[in-house]
């Protein structure tokens, strides 16, 4: 899973996420919410991760491409950084 180190990897383990067909069958907003609940420290870019694994992209052009798309949907889950 491209550009996931090893505590993100940890977490979508206690989700019960192993493989990226597991990764790419959820949506990344969800799967950040449920990690976000259980470790309040996960950061945005760990967002962009998710996205990025699930396209085999990195997620640095996730970040650029799609961050307002993002946060207004973050804003919309209450999830939006402040």
């Amino acid at each position: 899973m491209r550009g996931l180190g090893p505590r993100s990897r940890e977490q979508l383990a206690a989700l019960g996420i192993h493989e990226l067909a597991q990764l790419q069958a959820h949506d990344a907003y969800a799967l950040y919410a449920q990690i976000k609940a259980r470790w309040p420290g996960a950061s945005l870019n760990l967002l962009y991760a998710l996205m990025g694994a699930q396209e085999d992209r990195d997620w640095r052009e996730m970040a650029r491409e799609r961050r307002s798309e993002a946060l207004l949907r973050l804003d919309d889950m209450g999830l939006a950084p402040r």
